[in-house]
């Protein structure tokens, strides 16, 4: 009884951090060895990294959002080309476009599976469209097939997607370059943080000449986007663990399919390569009403993405994007995720859809 009333009191969060005794130590090695910048720590995590990709090179940074500005440099964008997005992602893609001076061209998304629209994007490509951003959104590869038929570099935004598939592949191995995350509630984890990968030397050595600008013989503008070993010690665990972390998230994905299969909601599709970073529910109506609704539950939900960006930048159009923005709910999906966290999170959100559908 006691159990289930602490239960009853407890506010589970939407996305927690899966860390534990095997990070505290590796990061107590390395504040022990007293190296804790940029060192060996961070290329044993490069190499690794490469390695799970099957890839010549993984160039780590402090972001990845860095990783995206740098890439973009060292393909040669700035002003007077074009890169084009999707609207439904979070600001980052939109920021490291216009850190270059390139001009940010915003496409609409599948209403399905809220990645890229493959027909869409080709409308909007022209002579100034250098690059595709295309993420995998919640952890689901888009259609990349659709995307390469249209001739265009492709980058693969895989900050929600490591561990996914695509066609057997693991996403962040078919375009020019990947660019990963590793935030604190992301697939992994290094605190803050970002790689690079890519099967281009040429394109791997001016990411890593770009990102440190201190002891140089010769300047050109650079940057400090370095990852710390100490946030590479982080990375190694968790890479380490990230099969399990997969098949964690895709048990709970499961039981969600089974608990709300019945009802008249839009549910992510069942893709084998899938790794559920997000489990987002297509609502019939508003999904604000519901956020405020399971707060008070002590279930914490959110839209999957905050704005879409057409709308930071008051722009009209993108239908399928602004439906998914008013009427997706993301709820809670994390490897830490509790046996009796999960089925209070089926229990509200059953209780939201007698009331509110």
């Amino acid at each position: 009884m006691r159990n289930q009333d602490n239960l009853e009191k407890l506010i589970i969060p939407h996305s927690r951090p899966t860390v534990g005794p095997a990070e505290a130590k590796a990061v107590s090695d390395v504040i022990g060895s007293g190296y804790i910048a940029e060192g060996d720590t961070v290329k044993q995590f490069e190499a690794a990294f490469a390695k799970f990709l099957g890839l010549e090179y993984a160039t780590s940074t402090n972001s990845g959002t860095s990783g995206l500005h740098l890439t973009l440099l060292a393909m040669g964008i700035g002003k007077g080309d074009e890169v084009i997005i999707p609207s439904y992602v979070c600001s980052a893609l939109l920021n490291a476009v216009n850190y270059t001076g390139a001009t940010p061209i915003l496409a609409d998304i599948d209403p399905e599976t809220f990645n890229l629209d493959g027909a869409d994007v080709q409308r909007r490509i022209n002579s100034r469209t250098k690059a595709i951003i295309v993420p995998h959104l919640f952890g689901l590869a888009a259609n990349l097939d659709a995307i390469r038929r249209l001739g265009v570099t492709i980058i693969e935004d895989c900050a929600q997607s490591v561990g996914a598939l695509y066609q057997e592949r693991p996403v962040g191995t078919i375009g020019k370059a990947a660019i990963y995350s590793f935030y604190a509630t992301k697939v992994i984890s290094t605190g803050e943080g970002g790689m690079v990968a890519t099967q281009s030397r040429a394109l791997a050595e001016e990411i890593r000449d770009l990102k440190k600008y201190d002891q140089r013989t010769a300047y050109k503008v650079r940057f400090n986007y370095k990852m710390t070993d100490i946030q590479a010690a982080l990375g190694i665990v968790q890479l380490n663990a990230l099969e399990s972390f997969i098949l964690r998230r895709r048990d709970i994905a499961e039981r969600y399919r089974k608990a709300f299969n019945s009802f008249s909601l839009l549910l992510p599709p069942t893709d084998t390569g899938h790794i559920y970073f997000r489990y987002v529910l297509g609502l019939p109506t508003d999904a604000g009403p519901w956020i405020r609704e399971l707060a008070g539950m002590g279930v914490t939900c959110a839209r999957p993405i905050h704005h879409p960006l057409h709308q930071y930048l008051k722009l009209g159009g993108y239908q399928a994007t602004e439906k998914a923005w008013k009427q997706s709910l993301s709820i809670p999906i994390y490897p830490t995720l509790t046996d009796d966290e999960i089925n209070k999170v089926v229990e509200s959100v059953t209780l939201c859809y007698e009331k509110f559908c």
